[in-house]
């Protein structure tokens, strides 16, 4: 092992002494997207024939009830490999990812690289109702990790590389390498340079290349036939916008909601209390959670919801490409529908429930425990939107607008509403259908979206718990930076702490010895009661008469406010600003820690700001 780590070192040091950092960035980009490519490729190709093998010969259409077990132990499948193998929660990916930027380092562990891509294959190919983008850019984005942390590179270099992972996984996985450019600026909000594009440039099109070269244009959804765009319907696709934008909403909300519930659900039990006789409902306190029990009830809950709509079985992907054929009735084969299929109104009717029912059958599908992301059931649900919006207008004699433009368009209006990126939304419907003559219809339903949905959710379905804890790293230099900065690791402890009942002499002896000109007061149980400051007793101290008559507990002022040891630095700033004080204490659960300055967090700041952006 040493003689491993000792070549390791020099392997460093000759890169270092002879390739230039930005050469070696064009070299890594090259290497991390030919990797994320046949990520992408393995994921996709294994999640299609375990697909195949399960379902051999059976019809989706069709009321089988393979179909209502095969999630629910596809889903059983992955939480034991998780807990049993993994060992770590890898249900949400590119939270995850954002987390490990904001406050990791940009560092995702080594088996982050090939967790993801186990989990979804058993979650997806069994018939889970996600999909597999957010686990191959988790993939993508390890592998950049881990390479950039195997070269010792710095926080920037390796934040650029994590994105060039998740785009060679996009371009992979979609054949799409502007939008997955655009979705590693936008969604994992990297710092746009000119140098930085170069290096996500590369990286997503030899991702897209070494896709397209070992499985061609089926790498995941691709369509070309469409409709003339007509100028006068422009307008209707405002509409869409505002409608994919309500969509949006129900979306994120719903997500969150179900998958709070399915944690609460494996928080409660219920157990048989022998002298009341009867079952008292119990719940359990801290993290630990009753995974199987979860697993129970959301596996059995989703293959209800699955055995009532059949589309809702798997990514979606075949239902957008049935309704865009012009067979969008046969989506009620097998389902309660069935009889009524040809009629128009009871039609919209199915379509509805299953747009009510996909939000529902994806949240259970990872609050159970599945592995997989949400840019299918975006698309999925876009696609269905736009669908019944088309036939909606349709139904008014005086219009006529085309319900596959508006499929493809609502695709892109749920996707930019729901992930706050309205321009990965267009790139990727351009560059996956081949529709640039959509450019504009497009880009209408998406900003509509966008705003719509921006208006009532600040952030998106992957930024909310972050930013809800004051984790989340933005585009904002500041605020980026003072994510960065953690609070324990600033605290100054080399203060004198003094008690309340020591007496004015004791403080002169204490004085003599201290550097500073701050002592806390603490009490018998190291609890922070208050703070002595020199200035205030300088007028005493030379007062010898009153050295063993006046107390600490008399000289002591309350702080004007106190910070928690985990407290974000965005709050501990807003907290110097509204008190003016230069030092500020800062205690863990009541007991004293140390003292956080002003000064040293500006020093901390300006160093990082430096080598975060240095060029």
């Amino acid at each position: 092992m040493n003689r491993l780590k000792i070549a390791h070192i020099r392997i460093i040091q000759w890169i270092t002494e002879n390739i230039p950092l930005q050469r070696l960035i064009i070299l890594l980009s090259f290497l991390i997207g030919i990797v994320a490519g046949l990520a992408a490729v393995v994921l996709k190709t294994a999640v299609h024939f375990t697909g195949r093998l399960l379902t051999h010969d059976l019809d989706i259409s069709s009321v089988n009830l393979l179909y209502f077990a095969l999630p629910f132990i596809g889903i059983l499948i992955t939480v034991l490999y998780v807990k049993y193998f993994v060992r770590e929660d890898i249900v949400h990916g590119i939270s995850r990812v954002l987390y490990s930027i904001s406050k990791k380092n940009s560092r995702l562990t080594p088996k982050t690289m090939w967790s993801s891509v186990i989990g979804s294959t058993f979650t997806v190919g069994f018939g889970g109702s996600v999909g597999l983008e957010s686990p191959i850019v988790t993939t993508g984005s390890a592998i950049g990790s881990n390479i950039g942390r195997w070269f010792r590179l710095n926080y920037k270099t390796t934040t650029l590389l994590l994105g060039c992972g998740a785009a060679g996984a996009i371009g992979g996985i979609f054949s799409a390498p502007v939008a997955a450019v655009v979705f590693a600026l936008e969604v994992l909000m990297l710092d746009l340079t000119t140098w930085s594009i170069i290096p996500l440039l590369i990286s997503a099109v030899t991702g897209t290349a070494v896709s397209y070269m070992l499985m061609g244009k089926g790498v995941v959804f691709y369509f070309t036939v469409m409709d003339p765009l007509i100028l006068a319907n422009l307008p209707y696709y405002i509409i869409l916008g505002l409608f994919t934008g309500m969509i949006s909403i129900y979306f994120t909300r719903g997500t969150k909601r179900i998958e709070a519930l399915m944690e609460r659900l494996g928080k409660v039990y219920f157990r048989w209390d022998r002298t009341q006789k009867r079952f008292i409902r119990e719940e359990i306190i801290g993290k630990k959670i009753l995974i199987f029990q979860r697993l129970v009830i959301g596996g059995t809950l989703l293959g209800l919801l699955i055995f009532l709509c059949p589309p809702l079985f798997g990514e979606g992907y075949e239902a957008l490409k049935m309704i865009l054929s012009g067979h969008s009735a046969d989506l009620a084969n097998g389902s309660v529908f069935y009889q009524v299929k040809d009629n128009r109104y009871w039609l919209l009717a199915f379509l509805c429930l299953v747009l009510v029912l996909k939000v529902i059958a994806m949240a259970i599908t990872t609050g159970s425990g599945g592995v997989g992301g949400i840019f299918a059931p975006t698309l999925f649900m876009g696609g269905v939107s736009g669908y019944i919006l088309a036939n909606i207008l349709n139904m008014i004699p005086i219009l006529s607008v085309s319900d596959k433009n508006f499929v493809l368009a609502g695709m892109a209006g749920v996707m930019s509403g729901v992930m706050h990126a309205p321009l990965t939304a267009i790139f990727l419907i351009t560059e996956i259908t081949g529709g640039h003559g959509l450019f504009l219809p497009l880009s209408l339903t998406a900003t509509f979206s966008f705003v719509t949905s921006r208006y009532v959710e600040p952030h998106s379905i992957y930024t909310s718990r972050l930013a809800k804890r004051g984790e989340l790293i933005t585009h904002d230099k500041d605020k980026a930076i003072l994510t960065l900065l953690k609070t324990n690791r600033l605290i100054e402890r080399d203060f004198v702490a003094v008690h309340p009942d020591q007496t004015l002499g004791d403080m002169v002896k204490i004085i003599s010895g201290s550097k500073r000109n701050i002592f806390p007061v603490v009490d018998s149980h190291a609890k922070f009661v208050g703070v002595v400051l020199l200035d205030n007793i300088r007028s005493i101290i030379f007062q010898p008469d009153q050295y063993k008559t006046v107390y600490i507990s008399e000289l002591m002022t309350a702080a004007p406010v106190l910070i928690e040891v985990n407290e974000t630095m965005e709050s501990v700033m807003n907290k110097f600003e509204k008190t003016g004080a230069w030092n500020l204490p800062v205690v863990e659960n009541g007991k004293y820690t140390g003292f956080l300055s002003k000064s040293k967090i500006f020093s901390s700041y300006r160093h990082l700001l430096q080598q975060f952006y240095e060029e």
